[in-house]
Formats: structure tokens, C-alpha cells, sequence
């Protein structure tokens, strides 16, 4: 059962073919089968699960179930709280952190009967690209256990790609859901900034941050937008705009839209990826899209910009974890400013330290203007240049990441090259728009290539319209691997 689509388990606890009980116990097999090998999850409570599982079906047997969505499955990025559960952010700070409380996506999921499985591993802090700067595991691509699954939501990712589960949540900063889907050959959407509430997520660079969905089809990515989505009280930064529905994913017409394309590099991208974003392009030219060639060159400073803006906000943000109101605590009897010290230079791990000593940096006084202000002028450039290209085109395609998935440890004694890693997706979360990661076949070595589609600020509904059209192209399609090497 777990290798069925989301949309063939949905389908199936609809029509009474199949129960939640059975199905969530086949991922728990399953799980328990490979997830030594790959290492997506930090914690499994089989129990809790059953239990919520066997609830599903008895609102099922009782004419009375929550939604459509009753009894299905879905995996947990370590940064999202539970309440009564560790929420470790793949940390050892957070090591013993229970959550006194729901966040709203949390309570969002539970009022529609999805079934949680919490404890998905993650870069620390959701600081990292490749899952390999969490403090308890490094998770491997289901794939090739020899390279990387992407990160910060790598564990995220990696779960639905080995079908251990049909959906998870991850969280996006810079990239964070979409680098890791495009390297697992899932999809994974970042939806606009404000579309979901991140109350209850534990931040890293507050203005960046945003939950969002990946699943094993595009359906998957639908349906939980529009159940996760819409304006929360407990969250200031939540647009007040609509709710997104599933409806507002219906039919496009190719032939009637304008497509933003970015000039091939193939000094930067691998050969497969720039032959493979060329196919696609003609394809969609010969179905009548207009193709229009933009210029991203402001976009070339989009790294320094968000590692500017990102690192800052982490330095506030993480300065709450102190060892005197919760996580872990190392006080040796010295001073007040002993106990600081010691807690965070035990809890953090050397990315989260780096960041931490940037973002304090690019604040302090002398800096703040030279660095942080400039940083957010040109992040409005970013943003003004989104502007302008939604003037010419409906939508934009580029390739998500500029390579395929790299080996474990190839890029951790470098971290300019692995902050290079996101390249291509960093300008998004500093425009705060919309973006999803579509599988797009595989290179000559077996691996996924993504493709990313960009729409204006929330337009997520025709951006899945084209989506769903995508995923049609037999060229794009990707058998997900069964056999774990």
C-alpha cells in the first residue's frame, strides 16, 4: 500500500478499499524496513499512530469523518511544534524540548483527521542544504545512499521519496523545501510568504520562513495547501486574504500563457540539467506557451543578500536559547554570563554558531548600515525585479537546483560552495512569492533533476493548474526507487 499516490489513498479510504489502520501500519513497516538505512526519522510513536489511525476508521464506520483527507498519513519536518512532543529542531540544545502547544498548521491538520508522523530530521535550526548538520543523523537520498537528499527538510523529503509516507511539511527559507524535492524527485511547494501561518514553527529568519507541503503527486500538494492555508490571529505576519481552495487548481490552457525562462548556464548548471530544462522549454513552445527570455543578472546577488538578511534574523531569533528558560542548561556554577556561554557553545553545532557570529556581525554597530541596510535595499531591487518580469510573463521556469544530488560530504569543509547550493531559490523567499519543485526526470547517472515554477503573490491556485498540466509530460515522470541501496 505504501507505494499508492496520494491521490490513490485518498481515493481508496473514500471508496472503503482501504482503512488507516492497515495503511498507516504498512508505513510503520515500511519505516522500520529502510529508515535505518536512509535516516529520515529522529523519533516513530507507533502507538500514537495506531491509536489515531483506528479513530480515523471508526469516523469512517460511522458515516462521520473529518473530510476527504480522514486517515491519511503525513510526516513532520523537527521544527514544527506538537504539543506534548519533542520538537528538537535537530538540535542538541533542544534535545529534551516537549511542546507545550499546537501550531496552527498542526491544529489545521488535525481538525480534517490526518494522521501525524512527527520527528522528521533536518539541518539544525533548518540552517544547512543537504541534512547533514543535524546533531543526531545524517539522512541519505533514497536514491543513492552515497549522496545527500537536500536540506534544511531533507528528512521531509526523503521520507516521501522512499515511500515511507505519501506527504510531509517542511519549512522554507532559502529554498529549504524545494532544493530538497527537486534533489528527491518529489514535489515540494513554498507557497507565498503569509499564505501559512508559521505560528508554531520555530523560527530562523522570520521574514523568510514559510511552511509548505511536498507529496508524492501533485494532488497531495493541493490538498493540503488548502487545508494548511489562511489567516491566523495568532500570527501578525498571515496575510488576510482567502484561504486557498482546491478548486482554484483547475485547467489551464499552455497555449494561452507566457512563460519567463533564464538563459542555460552551463558553466554553473550540470550538462543534464541544461539539456533537460531545454527540452521542456521547446516542448512547451511547441504546445503554443510564449517563451520570453528575462534577464536575471540583479538575481546574481541574491545569495549574499539572503545570507545577509537570514543570518541577522537567526542571531535574534536564537538568542532566546540562553539555558535558563528551557533546553539545555550547562551551568558549572560560574557567573550568569558562564551559564550563556557554556549552554550554547554545548547546544549549538558549528553552522548554527556561524550563522549566529554573521548575522551578530552584520548588526553590531558600524555594520548595521554598511551590511544589513544595504542588504534590505537591494532585497526590495529583488523584489521590484519580480514586479517587472510579471509584467511580460505569467509564470517563470528554471531549474531548481544547478546540480543534481552531491555526495555526502563532498561540500561541508566548504561553506561558500554549499551556500551555493541555492542559488536558484533564495530570490523567491526574499520576494516572498509563490514556488514549486516538479520532478523532471532523471540525469545520466540516475538521479532526479527538478524544475521550479514561480507565480505572482498568491496565484498558488493557477501555479498548480499548470502544475497538474506539467505532470502529464512522460519525459518529466519518476518511478520512485522501491529497493533501498
Amino acid at each position: 500500500m505504501y507505494y499508492k499516490t496520494y491521490s490513490e489513498i485518498k481515493s481508496g479510504l473514500n471508496d472503503g478499499s482501504l482503512n488507516s489502520f492497515e495503511l498507516c501500519n504498512s508505513y510503520i513497516q515500511r519505516i522500520e524496513a529502510i529508515d535505518p538505512v536512509i535516516n529520515a526519522f529522529l523519533r516513530l510513536n507507533k502507538a500514537k499512530i495506531s491509536e489515531e489511525a483506528n479513530e480515523s476508521d471508526k469516523r469512517r464506520k460511522n458515516g462521520k469523518p473529518l473530510s476527504d483527507m480522514d486517515g491519511i498519513p503525513i510526516g513532520l519536518k523537527d521544527n514544527i511544534c506538537i504539543q506534548g512532543e519533542k520538537t528538537t529542531c535537530g538540535s542538541k540544545i533542544l534535545e529534551n524540548f516537549v511542546s507545550p502547544y499546537n501550531a496552527t498548521v498542526i491544529e489545521k491538520l488535525k481538525s480534517k483527521g490526518f494522521i501525524l508522523f512527527p520527528g522528521l530530521n533536518m539541518d539544525e535550526f533548518a540552517m544547512g542544504s543537504s541534512t547533514e548538520n543535524s546533531a543526531y543523523q545524517t539522512t541519505k537520498n533514497p536514491f543513492d545512499t552515497s549522496r545527500i537528499p537536500g536540506g534544511s527538510s531533507g528528512g521531509s523529503a526523503a521520507a516521501v521519496a522512499s515511500s515511507m509516507l505519501p506527504l510531509a511539511l517542511g519549512s522554507d527559507t532559502g529554498g529549504s523545501i524545494r532544493q530538497p524535492a527537486s534533489l528527491c524527485g518529489i514535489w515540494g511547494l513554498k507557497p507565498t510568504y503569509g499564505r501559512v501561518s508559521r505560528y508554531g514553527l520555530v523560527a530562523y529568519a522570520s521574514s523568510l520562513d514559510q511552511i509548505g507541503p511536498f507529496s508524492n503527486d501533485p494532488q497531495g500538494v493541493i490538498d493540503v495547501l488548502s487545508v494548511i492555508s489562511g489567516k491566523d490571529l495568532y500570527d501578525s505576519t498571515s496575510a488576510n486574504t482567502p484561504a486557498f481552495s482546491s478548486i482554484d487548481a483547475g485547467k489551464i490552457d499552455i497555449s494561452k500563457i507566457r512563460i519567463g525562462i533564464m538563459k542555460p548556464n552551463p558553466s554553473e548548471w550540470e550538462q543534464d540539467i541544461v539539456d533537460r530544462y531545454k527540452q521542456v522549454v521547446e516542448k512547451l513552445a511547441k504546445s503554443g506557451a510564449a517563451i520570453i527570455e528575462l534577464d536575471f543578472s540583479l538575481h546574481s546577488y541574491s545569495i549574499p543578500i539572503y545570507y545577509i538578511i537570514a543570518t541577522a534574523e537567526c542571531s535574534s531569533n536564537l538568542a532566546r536559547f540562553d539555558g535558563i528558560r528551557y533546553g539545555l542548561r550547562v551551568d558549572n556554577g560560574g557567573k550568569l554570563e558562564d551559564l550563556y556561554i557554556n549552554s550554547k557553545t554545548s547546544g549549538f553545532g558549528d553552522e548554527v554558531k556561524r550563522r549566529i557570529l554573521l548575522g551578530t556581525f552584520t548588526l553590531s554597530s558600524g555594520y548595521y548600515d554598511a551590511y544589513y541596510g544595504k542588504a534590505q535595499k537591494a532585497r526590495i531591487l529583488i523584489k521590484k525585479s519580480y514586479d517587472e518580469f510579471f509584467k511580460q510573463v505569467d509564470f517563470i521556469l528554471q531549474p531548481t537546483s544547478p546540480t543534481t544530488a552531491f555526495k555526502t560530504g563532498e561540500r561541508t569543509k566548504d561553506p561558500i560552495q554549499m551556500y551555493m547550493a541555492d542559488v536558484l531559490t533564495t530570490s523567491v523567499n526574499l520576494a516572498g512569492i509563490p514556488s514549486i519543485s516538479i520532478p523532471a526526470g532523471l540525469d545520466s547517472k540516475g538521479l532526479p533533476i527538478g524544475l521550479q515554477i514561480t507565480s505572482p503573490a498568491f496565484q498558488e491556485g493557477k501555479l498548480l493548474s499548470l502544475v497538474n498540466e506539467l505532470a502529464r509530460y512522460p519525459e518529466l515522470k519518476i518511478q520512485l526507487p522501491k529497493e533501498i541501496k
